[in-house]
């Protein structure tokens, strides 16, 4: 990921509406949610809903797919764990984070950008 791409993902995610949306769709995990659905728990106008969409999926953090005649809306985990590998790299002073749990070699956040890698 580049600074450009970070600073994209987020500015998508600086706004109340969108980083409600987000985090919905991240609890609603890899089955997602459909427009209409993500709709009536946010109570958000379906041209509100639009726009935040839009903005979601231009900044790579979410993903549409047409399942038949609805739109299913999913969070992009790899596109999530790059953005924080991204402002994460150089923690610690680049000494491995191994003074500090929550980032050491083992730890979720490692894990996952190995797994996102």
């Amino acid at each position: 990921m580049d600074a450009s791409s970070a600073i994209g993902a987020l500015g998508a995610l600086a706004q109340e509406h969108r980083l409600a949306l987000f985090r919905l769709l991240v609890q609603a995990g890899e089955d997602g949610m459909p427009a209409g659905a993500i709709a009536a728990a946010l109570g958000v106008p379906n041209s509100s809903l639009s726009f935040h969409l839009a903005h979601l999926t231009r900044a790579g953090l979410i993903r549409q797919e047409r399942r038949s005649r609805s739109l299913i809306y999913r969070a992009n985990y790899a596109a999530v764990n790059n953005l924080v590998g991204y402002l994460m790299e150089n923690c610690c002073a680049g000494a491995g984070c191994t003074a500090d749990p929550l980032c050491g070699p083992d730890s979720d956040l490692n894990r996952a950008r190995r797994k996102s890698a």
